[in-house]
């Protein structure tokens, strides 16, 4: 197939032939589907490697990002806990046991639980000191009172 263009302010051209390649016989199209399904197992299994990685490394951002921005709404010890486990992910994940980044993926997210356990209780007593105080301002102005319109009651 031959495909030209002409742009027309220019006078440039352009043109490309497309032709068919060579096509493979029926023999190596059939060793290299052998191959595939001999090396399927081997390749679920890199994938499920690679898929682990990228999450704990993902986890791994988020969750320190997380402890940079909320570091002063945390209580110590889950900071320095938390902060433990971020540390050990990112230590597993610079060598090539998948079994050990996959135990501190697991770790991290079961410490990560009681990180937002913390920032939500934090979060909590900060809402609920915020209202008992604009609570009590609130009483000192609040008025109960009826009005009644006369002048709409002598138009009825």
């Amino acid at each position: 197939m031959h495909v030209s263009a002409k742009d027309k302010g220019t006078g440039a051209e352009q043109s490309m032939t497309i032709t068919g390649g060579t096509s493979l016989s029926k023999e190596d199209i059939d060793r290299m589907v052998k191959d595939a399904e001999a090396h399927a197992e081997q390749d679920k299994a890199r994938r499920e490697a690679a898929d682990t990685r990228n999450a704990a490394e993902s986890v791994a951002y988020s969750v320190d990002k997380l402890l940079k921005e909320n570091g002063e709404k945390l209580p110590e010890d889950v900071k320095t806990e938390v902060q433990g486990d971020v540390d050990e992910l990112k230590k597993a994940l610079e060598g090539d046991d998948d079994d050990a980044v996959k135990s501190a993926l697991e770790k991290l997210q079961a410490s990560q639980t009681k990180l937002g356990e913390a920032l939500y209780a934090s979060a909590q007593a900060e809402a609920n000191a915020d209202s008992a105080s604009s609570s009590k301002e609130d009483d000192e102005d609040v008025v109960d009172a009826e009005v009644i319109d006369e002048d709409e009651d002598e138009k009825k």
